[in-house]
């Protein structure tokens, strides 16, 4: 029995200990959210926080997040009102849209850690996060424009 904090709200599953984190969240516990690309951990698509840190739960086994908090994108804001998913909206970024809340959630995590990142910060960062459509550009301007819209709220 593993236990974890998914979206705020603590949860038990009845798995091995090596199954993957984002295998629990879709089939055991039906968010959709996160989705299995690659499967190695390289594409960025089944991108979660744990803790604050966005991993690969692809990669994850549950054992390594049993008792910690993990966020999905259903848990980032339900009414879709976080500044990156208004700023995604607003800019038209999806295209397919499958690889889009791994994005959401590595931009997520980077704005957390740094409120105001360069360009370059930004293109470092979200690297890592592949999209077939090529959205890089609208990506990097709805982070931009997150930060900023984020800033406002703060001040």
């Amino acid at each position: 029995m593993a236990r974890l904090r998914v979206n705020g709200e603590l949860r038990e599953v009845d798995v091995e200990e090596s199954t993957p984190l984002l295998w629990v969240l879709r089939e055991w516990l039906g968010l959709k959210g996160a989705k299995y690309a690659c499967g190695m951990g390289l594409c960025g698509a089944c991108t979660v926080h744990v803790d604050g840190q966005a991993i690969r739960s692809c990669v994850t086994p549950v054992s390594d997040v049993e008792n910690k908090s993990v966020l999905t994108i259903e848990g980032l804001d339900p009414n879709g009102e976080h500044p990156l998913q208004q700023a995604w909206a607003e800019l038209n970024v999806p295209q397919c849209g499958f690889c889009q809340t791994g994005q959401i959630m590595n931009a997520a995590a980077l704005l957390q850690e740094n409120p105001r990142p360069t360009e370059e910060e930004i293109e470092a960062r979200m690297s890592g996060n592949l999209c077939r459509c090529g959205t890089y550009q609208r990506i990097k301007s709805a982070i931009q424009a997150a930060s900023r819209a984020a800033g406002e709220v703060s001040s």
